[in-house]
């Protein structure tokens, strides 16, 4: 009876896992993202096919035997994608992508057929649609880093932490060294777009300033 049945819908599985699995890898792609295409459709037919395969050994009495492995070994892969950059750390999303496309591939498996389309639109939902969320709150909270190179005075050294709360913006860590007679700064700082950007203006025409970088 398994013989006649599994090669069939084995294949079903296998395509809607293809589809689903490309459908989150084409918005990660298309994002030029380090997981995109292909990637997905591996993950979500991977797991897929363990999820069937494991059913098929005997395992249907303990089928969260089935997913915690996949889940294990999906952790792996998430955590390559994750990186610490100059602006904080990347990778987030879609390693939770990477985890999510392995939950859809295992509900596909055991013949959750609603739930897993109904999954992929819920996560294409947020990374296409909450993207555009994500660029408001971009623009009214940006921290950036700050390093402004400057001939030392008596008395001026805090000269540049002054103008940076003119334009309103909020110092989260600062560091300063004096080599010589020059001054080298460096301040991470968090406010709105439109302050920023005033800042590096002001910054930028200040004659004193022998090096900038923003």
């Amino acid at each position: 009876m398994l013989e006649h049945h599994l090669p069939h819908a084995l294949l079903l599985k296998m395509l809607l896992a293809i589809v689903i699995g490309g459908a989150i890898g084409l918005e990660r792609e298309l994002r030029s993202k380090s997981a995109g295409f292909r990637t997905l459709i591996l993950i979500c037919l991977g797991a897929t096919m363990y999820t069937v395969f494991s059913q098929s050994l005997g395992y249907k009495t303990s089928p969260d035997r089935i997913a915690s492995n996949v889940v294990v070994g999906i952790g792996f892969l998430g955590a390559g994608v994750i990186f610490k950059g100059e602006s904080g750390v990347n990778g987030i999303t879609t390693a939770a992508s990477i985890w999510l496309t392995a939950a859809l591939g295992i509900g596909i498996g055991i013949g959750w057929y609603t739930a897993a389309f109904t999954g992929c639109l819920i996560i294409l939902t947020i990374l296409i649609v909450f993207s555009s969320m994500d660029r408001v709150i971009d623009r009214a909270n940006q921290v950036r880093q700050y390093r402004i190179v400057y001939p030392y005075e008596d008395n001026q050294q805090h000269k540049y932490e002054e103008l940076i709360r003119h334009y309103h913006l909020i110092i989260r860590s600062r560091s300063q060294t004096k080599t010589a007679n020059i001054i080298k700064g460096v301040w991470n700082v968090q406010g709105t777009e439109k302050n920023h950007h005033a800042f590096i203006e002001r910054i930028l025409k200040d004659s004193e300033v022998t090096e900038f970088s923003f």
